[in-house]
């Protein structure tokens, strides 16, 4: 299981074999200086704050280090016993019969694996990006981590199917009894308003290796 403290400790594991501080990883990343001060990983009032998966995404990306660099230095513990291999879809799979059931959870074997964390969904699979209807956010060849079991809130990137067969990329703008609203992430693509018996499943989008 993944604890509070020990992905902190990976993350500043990370800054000084890059001869960096907190502050200056997050500032090679593009994010706000304070990201990862150490006032920032505990509420006032005494709650944990967990670093964002886009966070961890970006420094691993200013880095150059790999998730499975990542995850091992978690705690100095055993890879095997914080991450897992999950199956790797084609995006163009995706729409096709006999890859998911009815919730959205992927079926079959043989799958290729990538590693990843631990993330209490034991159904988190990823898919491989194709075309350019997500861009600039996921362009061709990125994978994206999809968490069935996460709950989702307006604004989460999301990945939806309908009945059609259609898988789409989105973001969530509303959902209602009746329908559910989706903003294009490539502003050339139109939104979307879809009539809730029409979504087969939609899922959270949780992570991006770029």
């Amino acid at each position: 299981m993944l604890r509070h403290d020990d992905i902190w400790q990976a993350i500043d594991r990370l800054a000084a074999r890059h001869n960096l501080s907190p502050s200056g990883l997050a500032r090679r990343a593009g994010l706000d200086p304070t990201t990862f001060n150490k006032s920032k990983r505990v509420s006032r009032e005494g709650k944990q704050r967990w670093p964002s998966t886009e966070s961890i995404a970006k420094i691993l990306e200013a880095t150059g280090a790999s998730l499975a660099e990542f995850v091992g230095d978690i705690g100095g513990n055993d890879l095997g016993a914080l991450a897992r291999r999950i199956p790797v879809i084609g995006y163009a799979q995706a729409g096709g019969e006999g890859y998911f059931d009815d919730a959205g959870y992927p079926t079959g074997k043989g799958w290729d694996e990538v590693l990843f964390p631990h993330l209490g969904d034991p159904q988190a699979y990823a898919l491989e990006i194709s075309g350019d209807s997500m861009e600039p956010v996921y362009r061709e060849g990125d994978t994206i981590v999809v968490s069935p079991g996460a709950n989702i809130r307006r604004g989460d990137r999301v990945v939806v199917k309908t009945t059609r067969g259609e898988v789409m990329a989105k973001e969530l703008l509303r959902q209602s009894a009746r329908k559910v609203e989706l903003i294009s992430l490539n502003r050339a693509h139109p939104d979307r308003a879809v009539d809730s018996h029409e979504i087969a499943w939609m899922a959270r989008i949780v992570w991006v290796s770029q």
